[in-house]
C-alpha cells in the first residue's frame, strides 16, 4: 500500500534535519511556505493526494537555495484555464519535475501520468512535452543532482524497488 503518511517521514528522514522542511497534506493547492519566523518551511501538496506529494517534492528539489526562500520559489503560476501561450510555458518549465516526479514514482512502484493540468481548456499534454519528460528522466538516470538521489535511495529501500535509474524504464512510449 501506499501512504502519504509515509512519504511524510521519510521526506523528514531525508531531509529535515538538514533543510528544516516539512512536507505537508491537507492544502487546496500545493504551495511551497518558506518558515517566516522559526517554524520549518512547509511544501504543501494537495489533500492527500501521493502523486501531488511527489510532485511538488520534485520541484523543492529543484529550487536552489534562493527560491526556497520564496513562497511558490518566487515561480509564475496561471490555473487551469490556460491559453495555448500560457500552456506552451507550463509545459516548457514542467519538464524537470515531471520527470523527477516520474522517477519518484517509479521508486515508490507506482504508476506516473503526465500532467497538463489544465483540464478546463481541453489541452492535454503535447506529445513535444512527454518526448522532453522522457529525455529528461533519462538524463537524471545519468547525473542526479544530491537531494533527488537522496529521496530515490529512500524510496526504493521501502518500497523495494531494485534498478530505478535504469534508462530504459524511462520511454516515452509508457507515458499516458
Amino acid at each position: 500500500m501506499h501512504f502519504v503518511s509515509d512519504l511524510i517521514s521519510l521526506f523528514e528522514q531525508c531531509f529535515f534535519a538538514e533543510y528544516r522542511t516539512i512536507l505537508v497534506a491537507g492544502g487546496e493547492e500545493p504551495i511551497y511556505l518558506p518558515s517566516t519566523d522559526n517554524a520549518p518551511h512547509r511544501i504543501v501538496f494537495t489533500r492527500d493526494y501521493f502523486a501531488s506529494a511527489l510532485h511538488e517534492v520534485a520541484h523543492w528539489c529543484i529550487a536552489g537555495e534562493g527560491r526556497r526562500r520564496l513562497p511558490d520559489y518566487g515561480y509564475w503560476y496561471a490555473p487551469d484555464g490556460r491559453s495555448a501561450e500560457q500552456q506552451t510555458e507550463f509545459e516548457r518549465v514542467e519538464v524537470k519535475p515531471q520527470a523527477l516526479e516520474w522517477l519518484f514514482s517509479t521508486a515508490c512502484g507506482t504508476g506516473f501520468r503526465v500532467s497538463a493540468d489544465n483540464l478546463s481548456s481541453g489541452l492535454c499534454a503535447s506529445d513535444q512535452f512527454k518526448c522532453r519528460i522522457a529525455q529528461q528522466a533519462q538524463v537524471y538516470c545519468r547525473a542526479l543532482p544530491e537531494r533527488p538521489a537522496r529521496f530515490i535511495e529512500a524510496l526504493s529501500a521501502f518500497y523495494g524497488v531494485k534498478h530505478v535509474l535504469d534508462p530504459d524504464r524511462f520511454q516515452v512510449a509508457y507515458l499516458s
